[in-house]
């Protein structure tokens, strides 16, 4: 299978290297996959119909932090690569554009579409603004539009609603999502300001140099709206949701909340309400032996009502590069190796 990454930030250089050793990792044994294109904002691009040498690709990117000096060095851009390379899927990697309502990966991922080609996506910004149009192209097309990377890195949101809860209703989503959110609520439960906590969070690399998106709620806001499009058949905008800023909750409150045997958490919401599916983020007091209360550091927690299966809780400890890779390549493995439950 012919794969065209657009995008090799942190995620897709991760997958690069998983690929590129593969027999380090037995359970990719027959993940049959060539890259023919890479492209990317700022280091150039690649591009070869025999497959990219990852390694290479990858060192190059080490040393130079571009593409240019690689063999393969294309002048092709994102947009002309999705329209005009011959690839069977198209891996979107680009980073989320919230002021653009996510239009560039949307369009991306048409294009492919439209080719009748298979999309993958590890960004959250097409499931949050355009999920309705992609998924009917998809199948209009007879390729398949999957995503198990786009929320929750690599744990199986998506493949556990497709595969495990058929015949189930799902009603009410519920989720801490946003890893820079809880860091700092763990710090400030600590006694540390937010100012430091803030800081402490960019140092490890949890944080933006802005952190504006994750303390509002932005964040977390696209990927309620993502998993409620997805998994409640909704169509549900990140604007649409109702968001509390961190910025607001102060030491008192949080010392108030552990004086009531509670610790608070910034706790996503999605649910049917009156004929409509409704979206909200907030600080709530979570009683300690509340599953959601041990969700520490840079982890998640989702918990899915069904009507039938009762409430389902999937957690996630320590995520890190290669959780979020697996999502891209259980997608990859879905499509080379594929099951009827993927519409096509």
């Amino acid at each position: 299978m012919r794969a065209l990454f657009l995008g090799f930030g942190n995620v897709g250089r991760r997958v690069a290297e998983i690929l590129a050793d593969r027999s380090a990792w037995p359970g990719l044994a027959d993940l049959d996959v060539s890259v023919i294109g890479i492209t990317t904002g700022s280091k150039g691009a690649l591009a070869n119909p025999a497959g990219i040498d990852l390694a290479s690709a990858l060192a190059e990117v080490r040393a130079h932090s571009r593409f240019s000096g690689h063999p393969d060095a294309s002048p092709l851009t994102s947009p002309e690569a999705a329209r005009t390379l011959d690839y069977d899927v198209l891996v979107e990697m680009t980073p989320l554009d919230l002021p653009s309502r996510g239009k560039g990966a949307i369009d991306h991922i048409r294009t492919a579409l439209t080719r009748g080609r298979h999309a993958i996506s590890a960004n959250k910004g097409p499931l949050a603004w355009g999920y309705r149009e992609l998924r009917d192209l998809a199948r209009e097309r007879g390729g398949a539009f999957l995503h198990e990377a786009a929320v929750m890195d690599g744990a199986p949101v998506f493949n556990l609603a497709r595969y495990c809860l058929r015949g189930n209703v799902i009603q009410r989503i519920e989720g801490i999502l946003n890893s820079t959110t809880n860091f700092i609520l763990g710090a400030l439960e600590e006694g540390t300001s937010l100012e430091a906590a803030i800081a402490q969070a960019q140092a490890i690399g949890v944080a933006e140099a802005d952190p504006a998106n994750d303390l509002d709620g932005w964040d977390a806001a696209v990927k309620i709206a993502a998993l409620a499009n997805v998994l409640l058949g909704g169509n549900l905008t990140p604007e649409e949701v109702e968001r509390e800023s961190l910025s607001g909750i102060g030491p008192d409150r949080i010392k108030a909340a552990r004086e009531r045997g509670c610790r608070i958490k910034m706790v996503c919401e999605v649910f049917r309400e009156e004929g409509r599916i409704a979206g909200r983020i907030r600080a709530r007091e979570i009683p300690l032996d509340d599953p959601f209360a041990l969700v520490a550091g840079t982890g998640s927690i989702l918990r899915l009502t069904t009507d039938l299966l009762g409430k389902i809780v999937l957690t996630e400890e320590e995520p890190d590069l290669t959780t979020t890779a697996y999502g891209v390549l259980s997608d990859l493995l879905s499509i080379t190796l594929p099951d009827p439950a993927i519409t096509r």
